[in-house]
């Protein structure tokens, strides 16, 4: 195992041993293969360059309590790059294909899989990318599906389940009205940069996009879904330009299994005032407790219309430590796996 300080990882680039690589071309993939070459090399008229031909998606593997390693629902992951690829056209690994290369890649790189005990995980990314060189705007015919990872530690670098802020994006938008805001394709990601950038700048966690259309109601945070808690219910939005979190799917089923409401609907933006817990959830950064949400008429704006506060804003509320605890439980092996999410290595 490496010699890392595992209890201080946060969320970023950390080389590990290998990458697992298959590429397609005619109408064919080529077997798996284990490179310790980190670098590609395409034609400087590949799609991804042009066109952002690229897709990906993130999972997370565990040590558990037991000693064992788990991958956590990668059936669910192998299923969104599919529709995700699928909307660029483009050639998308089979299920069984995704699963294998991400055991491989979990394998190869087994020695950063962090100890049980320390609140972090190995986190799996598979980038799905086109790479035949054109010019005109077209999907791309030949493809690169790669598996890579890292050890990581919480999204932010703060200790988990640490309050964090968050402001209103009022003219900014993360995704277009019948756009990709429900496929994890790169480019979504590389048009919210800017207003993620300047939120941070501002000194907020998160930033809070509403519904591109009417900027009525609430669609996710910038960097996950949201989520609150409202008495006994879970409430989460219900928008075609949401990203489908797998956490968040998986965190409403542990909500039905823990006796509680869940509602999956439209939330008008004015409901916030009516909330006793928000967070932020996705694989990244599970659940981020959100202790306040400022509304200001723009983000460059020095005025705050009004700020929201939820519960006690320097602490994690009680339902969501409940449900982190729940979840996490079973992703470490110390709570049934009831449901078979967890993909044992």
């Amino acid at each position: 195992m490496q010699n890392l300080d595992w209890s201080n990882l946060s969320f970023k680039y950390r080389k590990t041993d290998a990458i697992i690589v298959s590429y397609y071309r005619d109408g064919e993939w080529s077997a798996p293969a284990v490179t310790k070459d980190f670098n590609f090399s395409f034609s400087a008229f590949a799609g991804v360059f042009h066109y952002a031909n690229a897709c990906f998606e993130g999972l997370k593997a565990f040590r558990g309590a037991d000693g064992k390693l788990r991958m956590f629902r990668p059936d669910q992951n192998a299923k969104r790059i599919q529709d995700s690829g699928g909307y660029l056209d483009m050639a998308t690994p089979s299920e069984e294909m995704f699963i294998e290369m991400c055991a491989m890649c979990v394998k190869e790189n087994i020695d950063f899989v962090p100890p049980y005990g320390y609140g972090a995980s190995l986190y799996i990314r598979p980038v799905l990318i086109g790479m035949n060189p054109q010019l005109g705007i077209a999907s791309s015919k030949e493809v690169v599906f790669a598996v890579m990872c890292a050890p990581v530690g919480t999204y932010s670098g703060a200790a988990s389940l640490s309050t964090g802020t968050a402001v209103l994006s009022r003219n900014y938008d993360r995704a277009a009205p019948n756009g990709t805001g429900h496929f994890k394709i790169a480019a979504n990601y590389a048009t919210s940069l800017h207003p993620y950038n300047l939120s941070h700048k501002l000194g907020y966690r998160e930033l809070l996009y509403l519904d591109p259309a009417q900027k009525k109601y609430i669609d996710e945070f910038g960097s996950s879904n949201f989520l609150a808690i409202k008495g006994d219910t879970y409430v989460t939005p219900l928008s075609d330009s949401v990203l489908p979190s797998i956490t968040n799917k998986s965190l409403q089923q542990a909500a039905l299994d823990l006796g509680y409401k869940v509602e999956k609907r439209r939330v008008p933006v004015e409901e916030l005032a009516e909330f006793d817990e928000v967070n932020a959830c996705g694989t990244a950064v599970f659940i981020t407790p959100i202790g306040s949400i400022d509304d200001k008429p723009t983000l460059e704006s020095d005025t705050i219309t009004k700020t929201y506060t939820f519960g006690d804003p320097s602490k994690v509320g009680p339902v969501s430590e409940k449900l982190y605890k729940y979840l996490r439980g079973i992703q470490d092996g110390t709570v049934e796996d009831t449901h078979n999410w967890c993909y044992f290595l």
